[in-house]
């Protein structure tokens, strides 16, 4: 028999060749607008549901009575999770050519499950959001994939973090605009996905588009590769008490900041913005600025193992800014407004860094052939364990306390558990990350 004839080489578009011509400038405004605008609207399939209130309890068997709105937070949750578990293998081990279909295929099964979150009565329906959740879970993996290991990796992937934090308030304001017009609680947050489809198509085509990182990226961000399981195993081996550290951090952060993204509606609603819905999406604007801003100042810093110190100075003081803010909010000394916006900024001065920079540039401290998205989305997988186990406490342990006061007691917890692990990362890593300047390893910083 003879033998199979070779694959052929994937010969690159015409705009692909363009991209690879035009410069750094043209080559970062096109990788910004279409990861921006993908994950964008990846959030009008996932995030529209948490504004309506959906009243009542659901009356499962061999369980208490559950909020039907935690029920089916829990459920979407309890998807995303599975996801991210799914995702430590399959967003690792995906080749680039993949990527983009990857993307379309789970945000199509996404759509179809909110469609049948309508037909389905309550509260069997919750099944509906785990299957929503189950491939939205890795679609951050897939996306970052297209931008991780670049010169400019820090700056893309800020700008790839400002969706997630100016989109959740963009899409809920479309989900609660779309309720007022009278459509049900129920067929709402499928009707927004489906208002978000062409600018996805749109948006995952020209991320299709973008050229590999070329030889000099990867002498400076070292070559990122496909794992298999024996190299995840490895590598989290080698680096385990840091990653330890790094997770445990991350699973306080993700919890507080689902809770507070879930919950947004009522948190204002508590504090008397509850005829202001324009407030869920102008409130988190400055957030995003000062959050993204701090990330993208990275790119400046060429060493990354001094990159990498900076990075967990700015997710401490993120901590420490939540729960300084909150103790003047209780003190009367700032207003509601001004503490949403500042625990919000403290927040995701701790979180976007974990979603972009930080895995990146740790792969290029330690020398490691890696890729940042197995790292974040192994993160993420316990992120969201975290993100559940909140939610259920609430509910079991601490249902006849309102949201606010949950709020305001989470808020002080997340601040000191997270400056007291970023901390003793910072200093494991440090310690434990070459010196390039001595070593002269070119792959770990570039200066």
């Amino acid at each position: 028999m003879p033998p199979a004839p070779a694959a052929l080489p994937r010969v690159p578009s015409p705009t692909t060749r363009w991209l690879a011509s035009s410069g750094d400038l043209v080559l970062s405004a096109w990788a910004i607008v279409a990861a921006f605008s993908t994950y964008f609207c990846m959030y009008a399939f996932r995030k529209p549901f948490a504004v309506a209130t959906f009243p009542g309890a659901a009356d499962l068997p061999l369980l208490p009575p559950l909020d039907l709105k935690i029920l089916f937070i829990l459920s979407q949750v309890a998807g995303y999770c599975v996801s991210k578990f799914l995702g430590i293998k399959v967003v690792s081990e995906v080749t680039p050519g993949r990527r983009a279909l990857a993307i379309l295929g789970c945000i199509g099964i996404a759509e179809a499950a909110l469609l049948l979150f309508a037909l389905v009565p309550p509260p069997w329906n919750a099944v509906c959001l785990v299957l929503n959740g189950l491939p939205l879970g890795m679609v951050w993996g897939l996306v970052f994939g297209f931008l991780e290991g670049r010169r400019v990796t820090d700056l893309l992937g800020a700008a790839l973090c400002g969706s997630f934090i100016v989109a959740s308030g963009f899409v809920k304001t479309v989900g609660k605009w779309l309720l007022g017009q009278g459509i049900s609680e129920y067929w709402m947050p499928g009707l927004t996905g489906a208002l978000f489809v062409p600018p996805l198509l749109l948006s995952v085509w020209m991320l299709a588009r973008l050229p590999a990182p070329t030889a000099e990226d990867e002498r400076l961000r070292v070559k990122r590769v496909p794992m298999d399981a024996r190299a995840r195993r490895a590598f989290v081996a080698a680096h385990a008490p840091g990653l330890v550290l790094l997770t445990a951090a991350y699973v306080l952060l993700t919890a507080y900041r689902d809770f507070r993204d879930n919950f947004a509606r009522e948190l204002w609603d508590a504090l008397g913005y509850s005829e202001s819905p324009a407030i869920l999406t102008t409130a988190e604007l400055p957030v995003a600025f000062g959050s993204l801003l701090a990330v993208a100042w990275m790119f400046r810093i060429r060493s990354n193992r001094r990159a990498l110190a900076a990075i967990h100075a700015v997710m401490v003081g993120g901590a420490l800014l939540v729960g300084a803010s909150t103790l003047a909010f209780q003190a009367g000394l700032i207003g509601p407004a001004p503490w949403m916006v500042s625990v919000g900024l403290g927040l995701y001065l701790g979180y976007v860094p974990y979603n972009c920079v930080l895995f990146d540039r740790l792969i290029a401290a330690v020398g490691s052939a890696a890729t940042a998205g197995f790292l974040i989305t192994f993160a993420d997988a316990f992120g969201y364990l975290g993100s559940s186990a909140l939610l259920l406490y609430k509910n079991f342990g601490q249902a006849d306390l309102p949201w606010l006061p949950f709020f305001t007691a989470s808020s002080y917890v997340t601040a000191a558990g997270c400056a007291v692990l970023l901390v003793a990362s910072g200093l494991w890593f440090h310690r434990r990350t070459p010196d390039a300047a001595k070593t002269g390893g070119a792959a770990r910083a570039a200066g």
